[in-house]
């Protein structure tokens, strides 16, 4: 009887190599032929993962459809504005990560500009710009004080406040008032609301001009970028009408006397409180009662300073010893002194402070002259008013 084999026949082992070096060269020859004839097939897609508010540090994700030959975009890579950069690629090469050197400055619009590169089929991946922007400056959206306020008082429990869109925690932020004024500053949790008070006295009736400046967290701080600004006015001084007492009148000059001067040391004179303050760095030290000159014999309104010092003067004009003197002009006619006394040793007495009653100097008590005599320098300037 004669067996047919129908359908499976003996191959040789050469004969199988040839059969499969021939499949793939087929294979290879066909997609080739494809890639010609149906192009769009193998078309490279790119994506941006994300292209919008990228914060500073963060990677730039590039998406292609097919897997690349990453020769092609090895340094060949351009960005504009120009920075510094590394770049990983992953996922088989179908996912490339621009990774910033330093880190992408906020509230810019960056282009990314790829090469012509070539996928695994051999397929052109065409030349393009991939753009992105990274995210804004923190934005203020509420502040208390409002721009162009007027009589605003300032204190611990009602103090300046700023309210940002969104959390500030990647910026550093810089508050200044009238330019060189600082301020102390708490913020909460989330870093989106700030509570401000002044370093420096507030003035009556002032403007002031409330700048805010924000720079990412690792930039230098010459890269501060002013990002707000408001305005607002203090009250008006109030109108003091000075009390009888003299210790109330006291307490009352060291309350409401404003410094003139903010920086060193400077003696403040107010005819009409018949009061005199020092000052030293913006900051009121001690307020005394005084007595400057009665009408007729005014003690002039004057910005000056003290011209000579002397422990105990002695004036020939009024036969009169004035211990701890300081002059206030340089002919000696005005000057600051102790409560005068004659050569025999009777004193004035103080009941004339708080009353207009010298020659045009202006006359301190027992013990305070010592302390303003103690206080000041030759050169310090005086402010009457």
């Amino acid at each position: 009887m004669i067996k047919h084999h129908i359908g499976v026949h003996h191959i040789n082992t050469p004969q199988k190599f040839i059969l499969i070096l021939t499949i793939i060269i087929a294979g290879v020859f066909g997609a080739f032929f494809s890639i010609k004839a149906y192009p769009e097939v193998f078309r490279t897609s790119v994506t941006l993962k994300n292209s919008k508010d990228i914060r500073p540090e963060e990677s730039i994700v590039i998406n292609f459809s097919f897997p690349v030959f990453t020769e092609d975009y090895s340094s060949k890579i351009k960005i504009s504005p120009s920075a510094e950069y590394k770049i990983q690629w992953k996922d088989s090469n179908k996912k490339l990560e621009i990774i910033p050197q330093n880190f992408w400055q906020p509230e810019t619009q960056y282009e990314i500009i790829l090469p012509t590169g070539e996928n695994i089929m051999f397929s052109d991946v065409e030349k393009q710009t991939i753009t992105f922007s990274t995210e804004k400056y923190p934005q203020v959206i509420k502040i208390i004080p409002q721009d162009g306020a007027q009589n605003v008082s300032i204190d611990i429990e009602d103090p300046i406040r700023v309210n940002f869109f969104k959390s500030s925690a990647d910026f550093s932020l810089r508050f200044t008032l009238n330019s060189n004024g600082g301020t102390f500053f708490e913020t909460n949790f989330n870093r989106d609301e700030f509570k401000l008070m002044p370093k420096d006295p507030m003035k009556y009736g002032e403007k002031y001009i409330l700048e805010v400046y924000a720079k990412y967290k690792t930039a230098r701080d010459e890269e501060y970028k002013k990002i707000f600004a408001s305005s607002f006015e203090t009250m008006p001084p109030p109108v003091i009408v000075w009390d009888n007492n003299n210790s109330v009148r006291l307490e009352q000059a060291k309350r409401y006397t404003q410094a003139k001067i903010k920086t060193g040391k400077y003696i403040d004179i107010n005819l009409s409180a018949q009061v005199m303050s020092i000052f030293e760095e913006g900051k009121i030290l001690d307020s005394f009662m005084i007595s400057s000159g009665k009408r007729g014999m005014d003690t002039p309104k004057m910005e000056t300073k003290i011209y000579n010092k002397f422990p105990r003067a002695f004036s020939k004009a009024y036969g009169l010893f004035m211990p701890f003197w300081m002059a206030m002009v340089p002919d000696g006619k005005f000057g600051i002194h102790e409560l005068p006394e004659w050569p025999s040793g009777y004193k004035e007495g103080a009941a004339h402070l708080g009353i207009p009653v010298s020659h045009g100097c202006v006359r301190l008590g027992v013990g305070s002259a010592k302390r303003v005599y103690d206080f000041a320098e030759v050169g310090t300037p005086v402010i009457i008013y």
